[in-house]
């Protein structure tokens, strides 16, 4: 009797354990299922346990303390959003095109859903503060793709080799290219949603796309991603709207301006703590200060990984805050003039400027500034600016007829501009300082 009441209570005890576990579970994954308000597309879902937690993963977070669009904003105010509000908006239009493809009888199975939304949150994991200032400075050579891949190796590890076909798909060597092409072609989600996320918050009114129709447009044929003939006309102000946007925000001629004073703030630092001078920087920005960081080292020692994801915009506007009081002449002017936003001045045409021209501005600036010839680089720089909204000869739009005929969208169009869209466009561009007037 006292046994048969021992056994009763014992197992009331074990299944009170193993509900409470259940329920501690259930809460757990209901947890996971969060929806983001987004102000670009409003409620976005999260869609599973893992996509949660690779969202919640601090390379993933990062990217809330990373621009968008790096200086754009001091042209545009609004301009403020960030790397991590784009990939969570690019990961909705790619599970709103799984949706599409599926009731067009497209099968795709769960995990190739999970491996292609974990693609597109990861595609822009690779980027540095202020996006590509980075690459041409303290960590030359080595490209935000390069470090895309080796943290994306790192993160597979980490979750248990879960990103096997997120990362084969990303890198195109999976048999259903389609997949591929949302995340990377001339018509992927990441192209959807930063035109449409950039236009909103710079009020650029040019970059507004029609990417629901767009994305009720897409099919499968062959295995690859195509466009129905009647979302031709969609696809084209899309193209026409990337041509817009690039010249009207990412090569503005003062974006283009902050951007490489930047640029040069950086370059002008790095130099100077090659020579011995100490500088202040956070650990992080520290370590690529005072490391000479190449392609070939950077993928051999896990060390210059690790500080890099602990780099964000944040580094480098305390770093640009303080160096503005340091007693290099140079690089106090150009931290103090980004900072004040007295950005220098530049000049874009269509024909390039000639030696006559260069050797003009160079010896103005030196004459007026008291600076070296070598000091000159940091004050004046020659660029040329392309712009190509459309490469009809790398991955092609292919458009598909009632017929089931594919053709190229340059072909099927009836308007003669998207042929000069496939063109690349030119411009030349000079940058230098306000006070030696104008050029």
């Amino acid at each position: 009797m006292y046994l048969c009441g021992y056994l009763s209570t014992s197992i009331f005890i074990l299944e009170s354990i193993t509900w409470y576990r259940l329920v501690s579970l259930n809460i757990r994954l209901l947890n996971k299922k969060k929806i983001i308000n987004d102000p670009v597309y409003g409620f976005v879902s999260i869609p599973s346990g893992f996509i949660f937690d690779l969202i919640q993963h601090p390379y993933l977070q990062r990217l809330r303390n990373i621009k968008q669009v790096s200086m754009t904003h001091l042209v545009y105010p609004g301009a403020l959003h960030t790397r991590f509000q784009h990939v969570i908006g690019a990961m909705h239009l790619m599970q709103l095109a799984i949706d599409t493809l599926r009731t067009k009888d497209v099968f795709i199975s769960k995990e190739e859903e999970e491996a292609a939304l974990a693609a597109i949150l990861l595609h822009d994991i690779g980027h540095g503060p202020f996006s590509h200032s980075l690459e041409h400075t303290i960590i030359e050579g080595v490209s935000h793709e390069t470090i895309s891949h080796l943290l994306m190796d790192q993160l597979n590890a980490a979750f248990g080799g879960q990103l096997d076909l997120a990362i084969t798909i990303f890198n195109n060597q999976y048999p259903r290219k389609f997949l591929h092409q949302l995340v990377s072609s001339q018509l992927d989600t990441d192209r959807m949603d930063y035109l449409n996320r950039d236009s909103f918050f710079t009020g650029v009114s040019e970059g507004v796309i029609s990417f629901d129709r767009i994305i009720k447009m897409l099919h499968v044929q062959d295995g690859e991603l195509v466009v129905e003939l009647k979302g031709i006309y969609s696809v084209e102000k899309f193209l026409i709207a990337r041509r817009l946007m690039y010249w009207q925000v990412y090569l503005h001629k003062t974006v283009i301006t902050a951007e490489q004073m930047l640029i040069k703030a950086l370059a002008r630092a790095k130099e100077l703590s090659n020579a011995g001078m100490v500088l202040f920087a956070t650990p992080a920005l520290h370590h690529f200060m005072v490391n000479k960081i190449t392609a070939e080292n950077f993928k051999q020692q896990a060390v210059h990984l690790h500080w890099f994801t602990k780099l964000d915009d944040n580094d480098i506007l305390s770093a640009l805050k303080v160096w503005v009081d340091h007693e290099d002449f140079v690089l106090s002017t150009l931290c103090r003039k980004l900072l004040d936003r007295e950005l220098f001045r530049t000049a874009m045409r269509s024909n390039d400027f000639d030696a006559d021209e260069m050797r003009n501005i160079r010896s103005r600036v030196k004459d007026y500034f008291g600076i070296t010839a070598h000091e000159v680089d940091y004050f004046v720089y020659h660029q040329v600016i392309r712009n190509n909204a459309y490469d009809a000869e790398q991955d092609p739009i292919r458009v598909v007829n009632n017929k089931g005929e594919l053709m190229d969208i340059a072909e099927a169009s009836d308007l003669s501009n998207l042929e000069a869209l496939a063109k690349s466009v030119e411009k030349y561009a000079v940058t230098y300082p306000k006070e030696i007037g104008i050029i």
